[in-house]
């Protein structure tokens, strides 16, 4: 590895603090570089506001279209033997920034899933300005969630649906690759799955920012999904995670219907595979990612974080007219990914990959480098 880490099973044990101001740092520079988004939001609330997708979505908003934000996101602070969380710098980072261009922001640290945050974050937009959110992102993963409604804890297990599924995958510390098999997901981990990444809580935070009278008139919701190729299908799509990002999708029509008399949408949008702490711990996701990375980036179509977001505000939300939609009803992201031709090598790369070629084959270094970014390295 070109930087020391230590890396397990997919998660990075080690954070540099100015790793992560840097990172922050070069995205907001990046976006200032841009035109201003014509008639972009101007109030903002991004639930998952510290890493990959919302980050970058609350960047866009901020340093793209001049609007304040609210972000929020449960990270651990630094104690005195351990550093705190990425994400906890990537949040001092993005407010230290808005502070020097003179932008509005707020972050909380908080559990997005509890009743209370919600009431919190009606408190604190009243007090500091906020008045009523033109849109919202919703960008939360997380492990475990606590239903409001009866206290019970649901935990998120990815796994797939019906039958054990085996994947090659991609070690992330060496680049070696070995067959990894996961069992098949239980009734009670399915709907664990769902209750955590689907839409209930999207809905409840809607619901609650309606009942506090904080949506704008024409307000905006979006929240993040993912759909891939066959080669992750049985551990993504066709997983729990699919199960729970179809109940995210359902969700967003409903709120669709809901918000229309406001004049307001919900979408999901379909993003692009990208490396994320998430990412990194789904078999076959790993591998897959760095022989896309290899074939996007030789055909000059490799987007990053940023990139996507800023397709979203600047080509599908912002454009004065609404947004394109495919027969479900989702704006993708992913055509460039999905494209017909890239597709095609990234299989022909995965159909002949070993363990004794696979490092003339994929772009791991790229993709090693994208995961240690994640924590500052």
């Amino acid at each position: 590895m070109s930087v020391k880490a230590r890396v397990s099973n997919g998660v990075c044990l080690d954070v540099n603090p100015a790793g992560c101001a840097r990172h922050v740092a070069e995205q907001v520079a990046a976006e200032r570089r841009l035109p201003t988004v014509a008639n972009g939001p101007r109030a903002v609330l991004v639930l998952g506001a510290s890493g990959g997708y919302g980050l970058s979505a609350r960047i866009v908003a901020a340093f793209g279209a001049g609007a304040r934000t609210l972000g929020v996101s449960f990270e651990r602070e630094p104690r005195e033997n351990r550093s705190g969380s990425p994400g906890w710098y990537n949040n001092l980072a993005f407010d230290e920034a808005a502070r020097q261009h003179g932008l509005a922001s707020v972050t909380l640290v908080a559990d997005a899933y509890l009743p209370e945050t919600k009431a919190r974050v009606a408190a604190v937009a009243r007090a500091n300005g906020f008045e009523k959110f033109d849109l919202v992102v919703y960008s939360l993963a997380a492990p475990a969630r606590t239903d409001p409604a009866t206290g019970t804890i649901y935990r998120t297990a990815i796994k797939p649906i019906g039958k054990p599924h085996a994947a090659l995958t991609l070690n992330l510390a060496n680049g070696t690759l070995k067959t990894t098999t996961v069992a098949p997901a239980t009734e009670e981990e399915i709907l664990g799955t769902v209750k955590v990444m689907g839409g209930e809580d999207w809905r409840l935070w809607i619901e609650s920012l309606q009942a506090a009278g904080l949506l704008h008139e024409g307000v905006k919701t979006i929240a993040f999904s993912y759909l891939g190729p066959a080669c992750t299908r049985s551990v993504y799509r066709s997983g729990t995670l699919g199960r729970a990002k179809a109940h995210l999708e359902a969700t967003a029509r409903e709120l669709d219907a809901q918000l229309a008399p406001l004049g307001g949408s919900a979408h999901v949008a379909i993003c692009k595979a990208l490396v994320t702490r998430a990412s990194a711990v789904i078999p076959a996701m790993p591998l897959y990612l760095a022989a896309l990375y290899r074939v996007m980036k030789k055909q000059g179509v490799h987007e990053g974080c940023l990139d996507q977001m800023n397709r979203l505000f600047r080509e599908r939300l912002y454009t004065g007219r609404p947004a394109p939609v495919d027969e479900e009803g989702r704006i993708r992201l992913d055509d460039l990914e999905m494209r017909d031709d890239v597709q095609a090598e990234v299989t022909a790369i995965l159909d002949t990959v070993t363990p004794e070629n696979v490092w003339g084959l994929v772009d791991f270094e790229g993709y090693q480098r994208d995961f240690l970014a994640l924590h500052g390295l």
